[in-house]
């Protein structure tokens, strides 16, 4: 049987059980051993545990449990409303000051954590019923939520950034140093937005009344509440920059700020630390399953010639190298409206790596591209993740038909950030080829 039929139906099987609803995990490894053994027989079996074996050895997946178990204590701690305080005091007499206020907000959280949900539960549950207090338009109030809570995965840590080095085997540290110009540049061009669209249409998100802004010695006495967050940011990403730990490490490292955090706000004790211990299990287990069933699947498609079809594939596509690049964005952006990003990384990371690297472009680049596609997966409708958790905190009088309304100006700014990284690689590149 010709490759090209053996992919119809390898794909056409996968998105069949998909659209029935199964689980990915079992979609992914249970279609993948089917093909194994009609195109190799049993003892492909060998290769995959071979493959699943060495995986389990990488000491850089220890880091995943750990930055979960961070982010979800981090959660709790009541961080994230001193936090909106302090931005509500020193932006709310801008227009659109409390949404540019909640971006910082969500930057802040996602260079702690290294998750997309963290931010966007915290800011629906305290910025979001402020804003529409203030009169804030609903479109841009949610847009505002839902982007900055997708920046969990770009700006470092990031759980997603992990995964990635793990399946290319290229530095972690060196992708954490790649998402911080990308992620500041999104944070910079959405803030943009917000001010010129305010600009020219007040109304969106009038700028607080006189007797609610405050004095300067209320805005620098708040200043107090983003203490604890750069201690944080800065024993994760410090201790790496200064080679004091390994990202790994590191990851320990913001455990140990998220439970002194904890323990300043006095919310540190057992419910506390068991109920983060168990979400974290049952992430973490999700995740791992994942890294099994794709590591199936890489091995399945290896196997059936993908390499040889894909370089052919793309070598019809007009446009030379930049050509397949931008195919590929197309490719990712689509899939990021209807699959999961850890299942988009472990399908397409197999096919497209090899050629990337094939055409001379670097992995760390094409990193930051592949994050910031997922991170736009995040936000986009009909599946996007952060859609969902928006929805699970937000007051009754928003609806989803709100929430899937909000996300087109924003998408296509983050769209507008990705063009610009495509066309100046040195904005991902120029700190990972500084530090390292």
């Amino acid at each position: 049987m010709s490759i090209e039929i053996l992919t119809l139906l390898f794909f056409g099987s996968l998105l069949l059980f998909l659209v029935l609803g199964l689980p990915l995990t079992f979609v992914l490894g249970g279609v993948s051993v089917v093909f194994l053994y009609f195109t190799w027989g049993f003892d492909s079996f060998y290769m995959v545990a071979s493959q699943i074996w060495g995986t389990m050895g990488s000491f850089t997946l220890v880091a995943i449990p750990l930055f979960v178990f961070m982010s979800m204590i981090l959660e709790r701690t009541g961080v994230a409303n001193d936090l909106y305080r302090m931005m509500h005091l020193w932006c709310g007499g801008l227009r659109g000051g409390l949404a540019i206020g909640t971006l910082g907000i969500c930057a802040i959280f996602a260079a702690m954590c290294g998750i997309s949900g963290a931010a966007v539960v915290a800011m629906g549950t305290i910025a979001l019923p402020a804003m529409l207090e203030r009169g804030y338009d609903k479109k841009m109030a949610l847009g505002c939520i839902n982007t900055g809570g997708g920046w969990g995965i770009l700006i470092p840590p990031s759980v997603m950034m992990i995964l990635y080095s793990l399946i290319t085997g290229v530095s972690v540290g060196q992708m954490f140093a790649a998402g911080v110009l990308p992620g500041i540049l999104l944070m910079v061009l959405t803030s943009a937005y917000i001010i010129i669209r305010c600009y020219f249409q007040p109304h969106l998100a009038p700028a607080l009344p006189e007797d609610e802004r405050a004095s300067w010695s209320e805005k620098f006495g708040a200043l107090r509440a983003v203490a604890l967050p750069i201690l944080i940011v800065v024993m994760v990403l410090g201790s790496i920059i200064a080679g004091i730990t390994t990202p790994t490490e590191a990851a320990a490292v913001g455990v140990l700020g998220a439970l002194i955090s904890a323990a300043t706000y006095r919310k540190l004790n057992i419910p506390l630390l068991k109920e983060a211990s168990i979400r974290t299990f049952k992430l973490t287990g999700m995740i791992m399953w994942i890294l099994f069933a794709a590591h199936a699947f890489s091995a399945a498609y290896q196997s059936m010639g993908a390499q040889t079809l894909m370089e052919g594939m793309m070598a019809s596509i007009p446009g030379g190298p930049w050509g397949i690049i931008v195919t590929m964005m197309l490719v990712l952006f689509l899939l990021g409206m209807v699959l999961d990003p850890v299942g988009i990384m472990m399908i397409t990371l197999p096919v497209f790596l090899p050629m990337i690297k094939a055409m001379g472009f670097d992995p760390i680049w094409f990193g930051i591209l592949f994050v910031i596609n997922m991170e736009i997966g995040y936000m986009t409708p009909p599946f996007g993740f952060n859609l969902f958790y928006l929805k699970g905190v937000v007051p009754p009088s928003v609806t989803m038909k709100d929430i899937y309304g909000s996300v087109l100006p924003f998408v296509l700014v983050q769209l507008l950030g990705l063009a610009i990284i495509m066309m100046f690689p040195e904005i991902a590149t120029y700190l990972p080829q500084t530090l390292f």
